[in-house]
């Protein structure tokens, strides 16, 4: 019986190759203009060469996208990567763009995301830990405006900013509960004037979700100098760029948004910029590595965080909007072991067979690919392969897939890599030149901010309705009346269900979306509606996973995968 080798043991088994040559493969010449490397096997390409590519025709866009995520995993990325490898081996050009992990789940308790098995992005160690450092510069770019912000009000606060209607928090790239709300400028005159403060998690800051929808170094410090940071007494409007913020904060951020190139298992090329989570945030990779990839491939594979009520979502309705890209295809990952949580088995009893709570279950994935169809994108299962699951819950799930008129693939690259995708990959390039995408947003521009919360609950999550409280409701207005009700918006929810409850599996239905605050994010041009429990910062589960991140005597890192 061969050896199960940990993803961690695959990763460190790869033969890369020089980034140089992996560029050479989307025919980036090795010249100073093009990129810059950062080691052996990671570089960043260089905006003036990307400024080059612009009058090249784009190739197809694939968005993978999954089911609502549990506890027996899906494994969006890995069959993101998987895909992409398949595509390259049935002779496509293509790349795959991807978001960059954070540290605060690593840590956390999702561990790594890089992919899994033989679908994998490297080098993974540094993918997952400090990579490019594009994420403390984010955090570092988001504090100095908070820095600047009390500085300002310390020397004298020729803005007027009323201290109690600041609401720039600060950040840090860590899941830290203490740090929600904090008090700030204690100990007397000499450190400022004291009041409220807190923190969110980097993903969740708004340079995050400017730096991955910005199309240009220009762009990026307009958006930045567009933030709303605080309001007068009087409810004034104070920005970024009247604290004169936009260009030292552009500067930090000016090698981060450059985008970073390394290579799956496979030595196929792999950009990975950005990451903004999908449940307090916008979940997609940077508009900029997109659009790079577009220009240099004949197929973009790209993923949308969770699930496609969140991820794809908002990667329609906000990124695509912002960027004028349009997807040629929507994949959607489902498991077998995942599908039978949603017909309401518990993890430890996923190993045996069960097709009627799989059929059960099935209600989740059928309810994500009627969302796709609402957008006019063709629509493709990637059946994500686990040892346990059987020849009769894999017709099963074919089969009811089938009656949507919408073909199951079963896909095995977690163990064969692309040639575990290639059926997948050769339905996709078929479906893309057979079904023509009608693709068309959710809602339009000119829909009213509280009716484009309800469009989305109700379309997408299946809500019977949205409460919100008198004040919600006036803070809208005042963004429609301030010129921002042309906004999309961007809400904040568990991953976990349709619902706001993440015990609710399945396909629920008649569930009230309570939206409990609404946010501004002038510069990034969404309003971020936070609904339930979720938190802009999140905690440590009781045993994190960083007690078992260690290294171990050879020097390696442990725990981490």
């Amino acid at each position: 019986m061969n050896e199960v080798k940990s993803d961690i043991q695959i990763a460190r088994e790869a033969k890369m190759q020089p980034i140089k040559e992996i560029l050479e493969k989307v025919n980036v010449p090795d010249e100073s203009f093009a990129f810059s490397p950062m080691g052996r096997h990671i570089a960043k390409i260089n905006l003036e060469y990307i400024e080059t590519l612009k009058d090249k025709q784009d190739g197809k866009l694939i968005l993978v996208t999954a089911i609502t995520p549990t506890p027996a995993g899906e494994g969006k990325t890995t069959t993101s990567v998987g895909l992409n490898d398949g595509l390259n081996k049935i002779g496509k050009k293509s790349i795959v763009c991807l978001r960059e992990p954070s540290l605060g789940p690593s840590f956390g308790m999702k561990g790594g995301a890089a992919g899994g098995g033989y679908a994998q992005v490297v080098p993974m160690e540094q993918i997952n830990l400090h990579f490019t450092g594009d994420f403390h510069a984010i955090t570092s770019a988001h504090n100095l405006l908070s820095a600047l912000i009390d500085n300002h009000i310390y020397w004298g606060n020729k803005l007027d900013i009323d201290v109690r209607r600041i609401v720039w928090k600060r950040v840090i790239d860590m899941n830290d509960r203490s740090l929600r709300s904090i008090n700030i400028n204690l100990g007397g005159v000499a450190n400022g004037f004291p009041r409220e403060d807190g923190f969110d998690i980097t993903v969740a800051s708004e340079i995050m979700a400017i730096f991955c929808l910005a199309n240009n170094l220009e762009d990026l410090e307009n958006r930045i100098g567009n933030i709303t940071i605080a309001y007068t007494r009087d409810k004034k409007p104070i920005y970024a760029k009247d604290l004169k913020a936009q260009g030292p904060m552009t500067v930090l951020l000016k090698d981060a948004i450059r985008p970073n190139v390394t290579q799956t298992l496979e030595n196929n090329p792999a950009i990975i910029h950005g990451g903004p989570f999908a449940n307090i945030a916008h979940g997609c990779n940077s508009v900029i590595a997109t659009k790079t990839g577009l220009k240099l491939s004949d197929y973009v594979v790209t993923e949308a965080g969770f699930g496609a009520d969140l991820g794809a979502e908002k990667f329609l309705d906000i990124k695509c909007r912002k960027s004028n890209l349009k997807p040629s295809c929507v994949v959607i990952v489902a498991t077998i072991r995942a599908l039978k949580m949603h017909g309401g088995l518990s993890k430890e009893e996923l190993k045996k067979e069960n097709v009627d709570a799989l059929n059960k279950g099935l209600v989740n994935l059928k309810r994500h690919i009627e969302n796709i169809k609402k957008y006019g994108l063709p629509v493709a299962v990637a059946v994500n392969n686990f040892i346990t699951d059987t020849e009769n819950e894999t017709k099963a799930l074919i089969d009811a897939c089938n009656e949507m008129n919408v073909k199951a693939t079963l896909c095995t690259h977690w163990s064969n890599g692309g040639e575990g995708t290639k059926e997948l990959a050769s339905h996709v390039v078929e479906l893309i030149e057979k079904e023509k995408s009608d693709f068309k947003f959710l809602y339009e521009n000119k829909t009213p901010l509280f009716k484009k919360i309800e469009t989305v609950a109700k379309e997408i999550y299946r809500a019977s309705e949205v409460v919100a409280d008198t004040k919600i409701r006036d803070q809208l207005k005042n963004f429609e009346d301030q010129g921002y009700g042309e906004l999309p918006i961007c809400v904040a929810k568990t991953q976990y269900s349709f619902s706001t409850d993440p015990n609710l599996k399945g396909a629920p239905t008649g569930h009230v979306l309570q939206v409990r605050e609404v946010r501004l994010s002038s510069g990034a041009e969404f309003i971020v509606i936070i609904c339930g429990a979720i938190m802009t910062m999140p905690g440590l589960p009781r045993v994190p996973a960083a007690d078992s991140i260690k290294l171990n005597d050879k020097g390696d890192i442990e725990g981490l995968f």
